[in-house]
């Protein structure tokens, strides 16, 4: 449980902190998870909240890691306990020797994601009364729709927000780009691909330029990390196992911003778009996820819905809570 490890003060500061995870090496080197906790004082509640009996995992995108403290905040006053795990290779697990990112198969991840469900009393065979929300930030989101999917039973709901559930060029430019991907992962598993980031998605996050958000640059690069062809294979599979339809038996959210705007060039209308995602089929994709699945779109909402500007913050954070009442009260 969590009382029970060697819990560090965390660089988001009080009351964060973090739990270093060990895991086997790999052919890098080793290897280690980050679990980051919200901690604060405890506090009375004369209400108790949608999710006051639950524990909530959340696991960020491709060229991220975990700094959102908002995000904290509302599900502790929701009554759960949060926490965010920086995956291998990303943000606080990143070591000097490791290529930034890499895997070469989402599968590889089980390890990282079941060593923090461990520490919060979710490991397999565990007995306790608390319910499991995964919370899953596009590339995250992927991933954990596919844990979900191969360890039926463990979760109990499944919130993805923004989800890179299938391809930008479409089903039809993922079955046209799959063979060429993979032979080159063949030949050179981590030869660099061209860059196609053009940076204004961190245009609209980056205090530093158009967002609102302060976060350190180097765990999430301006436009973001170097793409290689055995991650871009692993991808790409799970795109095609989520086309194939998934049987993921807990309930499933998906927040889509309700357009995108993937250009070659800056407007402002990017800062109210996704200019990651194709959100329609996105919205398509989630439909196979499970039998009970809602998809909300939230007007002006950019690729990470919970750091738009604040209006729209708070209409995603009414959406889920609703979405909760009805599903996890329910429960």
């Amino acid at each position: 449980m969590t009382g029970d490890r060697d819990w560090q003060p965390d660089v988001l500061g009080e009351p964060f902190q973090q739990l270093t995870l060990p895991l086997r090496p790999d052919a890098e080197g080793d290897v280690v998870a980050t679990l980051v906790r919200f901690s604060p004082p405890p506090r009375l509640r004369l209400h108790r909240g949608p999710a006051s009996d639950a524990d909530v995992l959340y696991v960020h995108g491709w060229s991220d890691y975990f700094f959102q403290k908002e995000l904290a905040q509302y599900w502790h006053d929701q009554g759960a306990r949060f926490h965010a795990l920086d995956l291998r290779k990303y943000g606080r697990s990143l070591r000097e020797h490791q290529t930034p990112g890499f895997v070469d198969d989402l599968a590889v991840y089980d390890e990282d994601i079941e060593a923090a469900l461990d520490v919060i009393g979710h490991g397999e065979g565990a007995t306790g009364s608390r319910r499991l929300i995964l919370l899953g930030h596009s590339t995250g989101g992927l991933t954990l729709s596919l844990w979900a999917d191969r360890h039926p039973g463990r979760a109990h709901a499944l919130i993805l927000n923004s989800p890179w559930l299938e391809f930008q060029a479409h089903s039809a430019g993922r079955l046209a780009l799959t063979p060429l991907v993979d032979l080159r992962a063949r030949i050179d598993p981590k030869a660099a691909m061209p860059n196609v980031d053009l940076g204004f998605y961190t245009r609209t996050v980056s205090r530093t330029m158009d967002g609102e958000w302060d976060y350190d640059l180097a765990w999430r690069p301006v436009r973001g990390f170097t793409v290689h062809p055995a991650w871009l294979t692993a991808v790409l599979t799970g795109h095609a196992r989520v086309a194939a339809g998934l049987h993921i038996d807990a309930p499933v959210l998906t927040l889509l911003s309700a357009r995108s705007a993937l250009l070659p060039f800056w407007t402002p209308d990017m800062a109210r778009a996704d200019v990651v995602l194709v959100v329609r089929d996105i919205a398509q994709r989630s439909l196979q996820l499970a039998p009970d699945v809602a998809v909300s779109w939230v007007e002006d909402a950019i690729h990470d819905v919970f750091l738009s500007r604040e209006p729209v913050r708070k209409a995603a954070y009414a959406a889920v809570t609703r979405w909760m009442r009805g599903y996890l009260s329910a429960g």
